[in-house]
């Protein structure tokens, strides 16, 4: 009896013992998980549903920490140097990669880059942008999270009507049609220009104080062969301001005109609003905002919408450039995090085609080569073949560590000219290299 006694406190305190240690496990796989910051925005809630499947898998829990687009930037910015651990992966602003790596805020992943051959994976024009740093370096601190670029939406109504469309040949020559480069968008813009009846020709952007003007002025000055200085040198002078760069500007000044009222500081909302109320035939806009056009819950025109990329353009040299401006962000590890690696599983497995696959289908814009080849994507949605195309030609701002200082620059510089009508396009340019000049190559 006593044996037996004894025998069945042994049993009881194992069984005890186990189901502590159970609980212990339990506890602990719920205390695995990592945070990502990113900004407020439709694609950070893809992300979180997007990760779920990350947790099916490893049981290591994601949350996708959001702030507003107006403070973002400068949040992770006063986290990092405080040396926060407070995030274990930030998606962040593209332009802000050389300050974040300089900073020894993000992690080398140039070894991680070369185990899994991401150069060939991911589009050249997004891993240069939100991967590699310094440019040309072979040198990489990010993965292509969410590609953007500027791309364009008209009123397929509009252009396909057969009155509008004999008077355009009438009076221009040539069918009214998707724009085949930016002499044509400013023909179909001044065409459909009506002010006295509420309608006016094109929604861009204007200046909003950050990088909206910036983004429109950056692409036209590429696409009439201009550039913004030499990205590897740090040379601005001579390089920016150029009868190339001025003849891009010039034609952004010369689209403005047919904006409609009060555009002066228009952004992505604004670009969208002019376009579901009806009074413009097109805009343009970041990928990442026009599938509110392609929703009829937020657009009456979501039947009628049709697509299109930025048009090339043949320069004053002869050649045929085609350029957007990039947006989109990648994904970095947090040189401070304590859990940098379960945040190096989850770019494993966010790197992954299936993975990929999905956050497209979701709404993300993957940056996967075979992703945007997929006939699976291109059929996904009506905006997502010209993304594609975008892709290919989209290029950045200065990955510099003041770029915050350079953007002030050139939206003050530039927009002095386009949007206020002071000066010329050639004083903005020359006003702008040499301050330029004075921040990069102090």
């Amino acid at each position: 009896m006593k044996k037996n006694l004894m025998l069945f406190l042994l049993i009881l305190v194992l069984s005890v013992s186990f189901l502590f240690a159970g609980g212990d496990k339990e506890a602990a796989d719920e205390d695995q998980f990592i945070t990502i910051h990113w900004a407020q925005w439709a694609p950070a809630d893809y992300l979180q549903k997007l990760s779920e499947g990350f947790t099916a898998e490893t049981g290591i829990r994601v949350i996708v920490e959001q702030s507003p687009w107006e403070t973002f930037v400068q949040k992770y910015n006063v986290e990092m140097i405080a040396r926060s651990d407070a995030w274990d992966i930030i998606v962040g602003d593209s332009q802000d990669l050389g300050n974040m790596a300089d900073s020894g805020h993000y992690v080398d992943l140039t070894d991680f880059f070369a185990k899994h051959d991401l150069a060939d994976k991911f589009t050249e024009s997004s891993v240069a942008a939100y991967a590699e740093y310094p440019a040309k370096s072979g040198k990489y601190w990010g993965i292509p999270a969410e590609g953007d670029a500027l791309g364009w939406a008209y009123r397929k109504d509009l252009f396909e009507d057969p009155e509008n469309m004999a008077a355009f040949q009438a009076q221009y020559g040539y069918k009214l049609d998707i724009p085949a480069n930016w002499v044509q968008i400013h023909d179909i813009a001044e065409f459909f220009h009506d002010p006295d009846n509420s309608f006016y020709g094109i929604s861009i952007y204007g200046d909003n104080g950050y990088d909206s003007l910036a983004m429109f002025a950056e692409q036209m000055i590429w696409t009439y062969g201009g550039d913004l200085g030499d990205y590897s040198t740090g040379q601005v002078l001579g390089i920016l301001n150029t009868p190339e760069s001025a003849e891009g500007i010039e034609m952004y000044k010369s689209l403005f005109q047919f904006v409609p009222p009060a555009f002066n500081d228009a952004f992505f909302v604004k670009a969208n609003d002019a376009f579901t109320a009806g009074i413009v035939p097109m805009t343009t806009n970041f990928y990442a905002f026009l599938p509110a056009l392609a929703n009829e819950a937020t657009s009456p025109y979501a039947k009628d919408t049709g697509y299109f990329a930025c048009p090339p353009q043949v320069g004053s040299d002869g050649v045929e450039r085609q350029y957007s401006a990039l947006g989109g962000q990648g994904a970095s590890v947090v040189s401070y995090s304590k859990k940098q690696d379960l945040a190096m599983q989850w770019l494993e497995w966010f790197i992954r085609d299936d993975v990929q696959l999905e956050w497209a289908r979701l709404g993300g814009y993957s940056c996967s080569k075979t992703v945007l080849e997929s006939d699976t994507f291109l059929n996904a949605a009506p905006y997502n073949p010209s993304f594609a195309e975008t892709l290919n030609i989209m290029k950045d701002f200065w990955s510099h560590p003041d770029y915050g200082e350079l953007m002030e620059i050139f939206s003050r510089t530039i927009g002095s000219y386009i949007i206020r009508d002071t000066g010329s396009a050639e004083s903005a340019l020359q006003e702008c290299a040499e301050e330029w000049d004075a921040v990069i190559n102090k």
